[in-house]
């Protein structure tokens, strides 16, 4: 899952980053609101988490702006205030969510699966099919009812895969969701990841799950292309 924050404040920036790198999130930043509202209308995000008080535009007009643009992209609002009119301010010009600072990192990612469940057809924190099943919580796999060990990117690519059964995915559309802005497209990682995870999930099983679709990407299917 790909996230955009939009937060001035360098510490709190770098924690989230690193913290929700560690989570499996791909993380790109903007300092400002101006920058923001950019990449927020250029690259398709899972959720955006976006500070009010930002140079050149605050949150409030940023959040407003991307509504007027039709970006239906989630949005949980930081704020260190504790009023209840700011709040309403900011779910009235679009927010879906606020998150008062001092924060827990723990509550902001139980918000942010929350927005992501609440804005995709998975509406729980589970996901199973063809036998294959992962819990979004603790990041465990199980196929068949026996655990694989997976790497942080190697389970978020899997997410992606299931939460996209059946569909063709190109590598610009993986690269885009589990990736940051810095990644270089003409790179093989992303046949790499691949290569590893079918390795995982379905050495050893009958039925293979993650096909390649020749000239077009991937698709995470129990039938064959």
């Amino acid at each position: 899952m790909r996230i955009l924050i939009i937060e001035d404040d360098k510490k709190i920036v770098g924690a989230l980053s690193r913290g929700l790198n560690e989570e499996s999130f791909a993380v790109d930043v903007a300092n400002d609101g101006v920058k923001g509202e950019e990449l927020a209308n250029v690259n398709d995000y899972d959720i955006i988490i976006l500070d009010i008080m930002l140079p050149k535009q605050d949150g409030w007009k940023t959040c407003e702006n991307l509504r007027k643009a039709k970006k239906a992209t989630p949005i949980l609002m930081l704020t260190a205030l504790d009023d209840v009119e700011e709040k309403i301010k900011g779910l009235d010009v679009g927010a879906d969510d606020y998150l008062s600072k001092p924060f827990h990192f723990g509550e902001l990612l139980a918000r942010i699966r929350s927005l992501i469940r609440r804005n995709s057809e998975i509406k729980t924190t589970s996901i199973e099919f063809y036998g294959l099943a992962l819990d979004l919580n603790t990041h465990k796999a199980f196929r068949d009812k026996k655990e694989i060990s997976l790497t942080s990117k190697e389970f978020a690519l899997l997410e992606f895969f299931m939460m996209n059964r059946d569909k063709i995915l190109s590598r610009s559309e993986i690269s885009e969701h589990l990736w940051d802005m810095n990644f270089d497209p003409k790179s093989n990682v992303i046949d790499s990841f691949v290569k590893y995870l079918r390795q995982k999930i379905d050495k050893n099983f009958s039925k293979p799950l993650i096909h390649t679709v020749r000239g077009s990407g991937y698709i995470f299917s129990d039938m064959k292309p």
